[in-house]
């Protein structure tokens, strides 16, 4: 399944918010690549760099999430853009919210921006040399 069907079976209302931020991700991160795939227990798109989640965007049945591992693992991005989003809810590595007026894309297109130079696949594989 592509990024277009899945955001397609999301409800009506919440397709053009989806389709924003899947735009926004895809036009300011090219070393991410799309899928579709199972994550804590539900289909999402991941959007994977060198097959490691970097971003993944969720919908379900109560609100919408993206899930930031570059925000996970830095603090101060975290800090920076809970602030700047205080709408949404935050959690260590994801934001949670209803609505696009929750995650206004100007923020999210800034927040991947600046995430874009952060390199995941490098991170978590020198991670497991030292381990």
């Amino acid at each position: 399944m592509s990024a277009a069907d899945f955001i397609s079976q999301m409800p009506a209302e919440r397709q053009d918010t989806l389709t924003a931020i899947h735009k926004a991700i895809s036009a300011n991160d090219p070393s991410v690549i799309p899928v579709v795939k199972p994550m804590m227990g539900k289909e999402m798109i991941l959007y994977e760099e060198r097959c490691y989640m970097k971003y993944g965007l969720a919908s379900t049945k109560n609100y919408m999430s993206l899930h930031c591992l570059p925000m996970y693992m830095n603090p101060s991005l975290h800090a920076k853009y809970s602030s700047l989003l205080p709408a949404a809810k935050f959690q260590k590595g994801c934001i949670n919210f209803t609505n696009g007026e929750d995650l206004p894309i100007v923020v999210l297109t800034e927040l991947i921006a600046e995430c874009s130079s952060i390199d995941i696949a490098a991170m978590l594989e020198n991670r497991k040399r030292k381990s």
